[in-house]
């Protein structure tokens, strides 16, 4: 489970339009059990690209990253965490509408 302490949100532009709808870039700070395989003293945050389309809303691309270092860290999310996910940037996307 994901527990963000706090985020961000912008509209990202497409200067191409290869993808129908908007994209938005969510920057989430995370707090992550000392006991978790992800957990970095430094902190560790996720930036999450949110495709919102009247069709098709979904999480196009996301990454871990070392808060003070912004080092990439190579980790994927359980199926649950990424759905979990998903819902929280379609809230949040109306909250910001």
């Amino acid at each position: 489970m994901l527990t963000i302490k706090e985020y961000s949100v912008e509209l990202v532009k497409d200067p191409f339009g290869i993808l129908t709808g908007k994209r938005f870039e969510f920057v989430c700070d995370l707090d992550v059990p000392e006991d978790d395989e992800l957990y970095s003293e430094h902190g560790v945050y996720l930036r999450v690209i949110y495709l919102d389309d009247e069709d098709a809303s979904r999480i196009v691309k996301y990454d871990f990253y070392e808060r003070t270092t912004d080092q990439y860290l190579d980790f994927d999310m359980e199926p649950e965490e990424e759905k979990e996910l998903t819902a929280f940037c379609r809230e949040h996307l109306q909250e910001e509408a």
